[in-house]
């Protein structure tokens, strides 16, 4: 039986509310698995789920004040972690807050604002002011130079194989539950679900997804597959005879000379030919009275 004390390199879905601290002692709610919490903090946003999430712990995916913390913690134990910058997101570098020109952020069709996150060569970072043509950008960590606090509570760990699999899925990409998992001799089979086939975020982390099973895990080979299939119309059933006889009793005959009405098309009508120069136009038919 797997132990319920958490060791490096373990996975293990997490709740918790995280924090940071500020100077004056009060505490600025920055991340929580909670959705009460984020409601009473102002924080709550509809697009989040709200659920307890895997980590990886001793694998420096976490911070480290964090990591430090879970390592020899027991399932189901909460602790409340207070960690200074330097083993947190680090202390603020005064080198990442640069100035670019509006002009930038025009050509992206970008209306700079403060607090405006946005990513410019390939980083990303906040906007802090914005006069006379200028933009500064802050890309330093938001969370740099803070002191953080989290109460979290490792709530289970994957035991098994499928298990880590469906966690690192989970962790890079998400809908970890939709992926049907097949695990046999070092090789796993993983069937994407339909918002796969699509899901443009699905072809960018699908590298990280094959670069995360083959540290975490032992598998040897990694199969993703894609399943489309043709779905068969049912031919419409023919009407009984007496239904069609007395469908045929209820309409009216329509006379052989009227002509049936043209359908309403989408195209545009096609313009009509002119008489080349030099050519002759067709004469048209004269009215009664004109005869």
């Amino acid at each position: 039986m797997a132990s319920d004390t958490i060791e490096k390199g373990d996975i293990v879905w997490l709740e918790y509310d995280a924090w940071t601290v500020n100077p004056n002692g009060t505490q600025t709610l920055f991340d929580t698995t909670h959705d009460e919490v984020a409601k009473k903090e102002g924080k709550f946003e509809e697009k989040k789920v709200y659920i307890e999430s895997p980590v990886v712990v001793g694998k420096g995916r976490l911070f480290e004040g964090l990591d430090t913390a879970l390592i020899g913690a027991k399932i189901g134990e909460r602790k409340e972690v207070v960690i200074p910058a330097e083993k947190g997101a680090g202390v603020r570098d005064p080198r990442l807050v640069e100035l670019k020109t509006e002009r930038e952020f025009l050509r992206q069709e970008i209306d700079p604002e403060v607090g405006m996150e946005v990513s410019i060569s390939g980083k990303r970072g906040i906007v802090t002011a914005v006069s006379a043509g200028r933009v500064r950008v802050d890309f330093n960590n938001p969370l740099a130079g803070k002191t953080l606090k989290y109460i979290v509570t490792p709530v289970r760990k994957a035991k098994t194989q499928e298990e880590r699999v469906r966690a690192v899925i989970e962790m890079d990409y998400g809908l970890g539950e939709q992926f049907m998992i097949h695990l046999k001799d070092g090789a796993a089979e993983i069937q994407l679900p339909d918002v796969c086939k699509t899901d443009e975020k699905w072809f960018v982390s699908k590298f990280r997804v094959v670069a995360d099973l083959r540290e975490l895990t032992e598998l040897k080979t990694i199969r993703f597959v894609e399943e489309y299939e043709k779905k068969e119309t049912k031919p419409e059933a023919a009407p009984p005879p007496e239904a069609e006889a007395a469908k045929a009793a209820a309409e009216p005959a329509t006379p052989a000379e009227t002509k049936p009405r043209k359908k309403a098309t989408a195209t545009k009508p096609k313009p009509t030919r002119r008489a080349a120069k030099g050519e002759a136009a067709a004469p048209r038919e004269k009215a009664p009275e004109e005869l």
